[in-house]
């Protein structure tokens, strides 16, 4: 990663995750707008710009910061020792209050009113499950591409999104920052305040466990790697 200043490591991380929220709440209104009640057009309307974005944003954004918008991504970064727990903190606030400020310009440009407490139950053993499902499987996709080929995680998130969307029960939030904005927005991508604290332990255990398990799985390539480069 270039010398960024941690202001603007901080900045690109608020900005980033300001406008992922604002791909997702506003494709989430205008999928609804547009599908006449059919929830499969409008989640598909949900999906395909969410996992777009994410390719961009993660391009764009990544030789800054690292393009985490994901307090689950920055908090494997710290556990691994790859990130100081200022950063870290910082981080975390960054996306918070980005996720907020996103859910917020997409309800200006729907003229909706800019704070909403979202009503949509997402709840029960299922939804939970499939929570941890999708934030292990999107932290052991950006481990294993950073990996095996560094510059695909771009891509490569992108599209486990968008799949992720649709295998799983819950869509795949995968992202605390995003489940906490989401509970701000009555809309087609909003959950119910109550529904948020089960979320995110779910998205954080399945975190752990594919950080735990990357670590174990890839320790073998890395250190064939530095026994390598110690012969040369």
């Amino acid at each position: 990663m270039a010398p960024y200043t941690v202001a603007q490591r901080v900045a690109a991380e608020f900005l980033g995750t300001a406008l992922l929220l604002a791909t997702v709440i506003g494709s989430g209104i205008m999928s609804a707008k547009l599908s006449a009640g059919n929830d499969a057009l409008a989640l598909l309307g949900n999906t395909l710009p969410t996992g777009a974005i994410l390719v961009v944003l993660i391009t764009v954004f990544g030789p800054v910061s690292g393009a985490h918008f994901n307090p689950a991504v920055s908090g494997v970064f710290w556990l691994r020792g790859e990130s100081s727990s200022r950063l870290t903190l910082f981080y975390v606030m960054a996306q918070i209050c980005g996720g907020l400020v996103g859910v917020a310009a997409a309800h200006m440009m729907f003229d909706l009113p800019l704070v909403q407490v979202a009503t949509k139950m997402r709840t029960g053993t299922g939804q939970w499950f499939a929570e941890g499902v999708a934030t292990f499987g999107l932290l052991f996709t950006i481990l294993g591409t950073l990996q095996a080929r560094p510059k695909s995680v771009a891509v490569n998130v992108g599209l486990y999104i968008t799949a992720a969307y649709w295998f799983t029960a819950s869509t795949s939030f995968a992202n605390p920052a995003v489940t906490i904005a989401r509970a701000f927005s009555d809309t087609f991508a909003g959950i119910r305040m109550t529904d948020v604290v089960p979320f995110i332990i779910a998205q954080l255990v399945g975190a752990l466990i594919a950080m735990l398990l990357a670590g174990w799985l890839f320790r073998p390539a890395l250190q064939k790697q530095i026994k390598t480069v110690c012969a040369e």
